[in-house]
């Protein structure tokens, strides 16, 4: 499997993922736009509304979990090993608890949840077989999975890491792997989950008057949401 080193252009300094998204927090909000990842989720087609208890993995400020929020999800339990962003998602109040935690070893109840969801995250796991095996622990029969992810062709065409910019002034990477798509289908097949929509978000006139850097992307997917269910 390709390593995101053969394809990294930036060369920044790399941190850990507690060190970086601590250092990040204050200003993640100005940095991460909607189109990213709730953008998304507007076009999964899921009974949003009908979800009980939600298990958001990785849930940083707080976005996702006030996204549910929004489509009638009152029971979220939020995960995040970073102290930094659960401070954000606390100030944000759409979760019901917060735990700091790593997403492979959440710590909440097996068995609990009828959604599961994670954002921008799994990029930071040089494997994914324990965070699939995970959301599976957590995942009540009919539970659905939903990732949103990076997409990897755009990871390999940029060679852009997830990074910030630190107090200094100095770019700093947060530990990055890059995970195909043949590898979540292997290790959410493995974890007995079946895959059941993916979407894929691409870079298109609205992205570029945001970015418009990005124009010789136009075109490119830059990120995929993908939504896995458990039989009931």
């Amino acid at each position: 499997m390709p390593s995101f080193a053969d394809f990294d252009r930036r060369n920044y300094r790399t941190v850990d993922v507690p060190t970086g998204y601590d250092g990040w927090a204050a200003t993640y909000e100005q940095t991460v736009m909607d189109d990213m990842d709730l953008a998304l989720l507007d076009r999964v087609r899921l009974n949003w509304s009908g979800v009980r208890r939600a298990a958001d993995l990785g849930c940083g400020t707080g976005r996702t979990g006030a996204w549910l929020r929004t489509r009638g999800v009152t029971h979220i339990d939020g995960v995040d090993l970073s102290a930094g962003m659960l401070a954000r998602a606390r100030t944000r109040g759409a979760h019901t608890t917060l735990t700091q935690g790593d997403v492979r070893e959440s710590g909440l109840t097996s068995g609990a949840y009828d959604l599961v969801i994670s954002s921008l995250i799994d990029e930071h796991l040089p494997d994914l077989t324990p965070f699939y095996a995970e959301a599976r622990r957590v995942a009540a029969p009919g539970a659905a999975f939903v990732l949103v992810s990076y997409h990897p062709q755009f990871m390999m065409v940029t060679g852009m890491p997830t990074h910030y910019t630190a107090e200094s002034g100095e770019p700093l990477a947060i530990s990055t792997h890059l995970h195909l798509l043949s590898a979540h289908v292997t290790a959410g097949v493995a974890a007995g989950w079946q895959l059941t929509q993916a979407t894929e978000a691409l870079v298109d006139d609205a992205w570029l008057a945001i970015k418009p850097k990005w124009a010789d992307l136009r075109g490119h997917p830059f990120t995929m949401a993908l939504v896995w269910t458990l039989p009931r």
